[in-house]
């Protein structure tokens, strides 16, 4: 009689592990149009450029506003304020651009002298309204020792201003039938002293950088190892290579 022989089962492969889902830039419920409020050309760049180049990537549009040109950043011999002001914006439109920044708007004030004030909340307003942002970037005005007073105002304004730009009895001179208020309700605060919002950026490390070395009249090529060592240290709490820190509020 003959016997059949079964075939050998295959051994089962081995279970390749899975890897962990990059958690969302940004929490629920996101959007789709972000409003980065600043101080000076590069303070973007340097403190968010990795997770504004993310979000750049996964479709946002993103609008800049700077209430300053920096134009008292420089220690060369022989320059001036108008002249180093636009040699800042014009790097400051470079670098927006390679992170796939669409928009930059300059308010004009002077390097240092930006002070808490009703004028500088209605233009913020303004730039709040037309943007319409889902979520706004801005500096943390309540970072302990925070020296320089243009980060603390700049921060302080651009709450100030989201308050008002959700009420139609503020600035109503700003609006028309196709220009109303607006309600943002997911802020961001950088350059913070307590995070509760890790971004990884571990894909955007290179384009950050990128985007910085537009900044020539500011960097050199030494800045990279100091920004990597920065972000290094934001991730590595949070399993990322590279991270950038933020304090977010939720409001209603």
């Amino acid at each position: 009689m003959t016997i059949a022989s079964t075939p050998p089962t295959p051994p089962t492969p081995p279970t390749q592990p899975m890897s962990s889902p990059i958690p969302p830039a940004l929490l629920p419920p996101g959007g789709q149009r972000l409003l980065v409020i600043m101080a000076h050309p590069d303070d973007a760049e340097f403190i968010c450029g990795g997770t504004i180049a993310r979000l750049s990537a996964e479709g946002w549009k993103v609008s800049y506003v700077l209430v300053t040109s920096g134009n008292r950043g420089s220690h060369e011999a022989g320059m001036t304020m108008e002249r180093l002001g636009k040699i800042r914006e014009e790097e400051q439109r470079d670098a927006a651009a390679v992170l796939g920044v669409r928009d930059v708007t300059f308010l004009g004030y002077n390097d240092g002298e930006v002070e808490v004030t009703l004028s500088l909340r209605k233009e913020l307003a303004f730039a709040i309204r037309r943007a319409r942002p889902d979520v706004l970037f801005t500096f943390d005005p309540w970072r302990p020792y925070e020296i320089h007073p243009d980060h603390r105002n700049v921060g302080l304004c651009a709450l100030d201003a989201l308050a008002a730009a959700r009420m139609p009895m503020y600035y109503p001179d700003q609006l028309s039938a196709d220009f109303s208020e607006h309600r943002i309700r997911q802020v961001y605060l950088f350059s913070t002293g307590q995070p509760n919002h890790w971004v990884d950026i571990d894909n955007y490390m290179e384009k950050k950088l990128e985007a910085l070395h537009c900044h020539k009249s500011q960097v050199s090529a030494e800045v990279d190892e100091i920004i990597r060592q920065r972000a290094r240290l934001i991730g590595v709490e949070h399993g990322y290579t590279y991270g950038e820190s933020f304090h977010h509020l939720a409001l209603r």
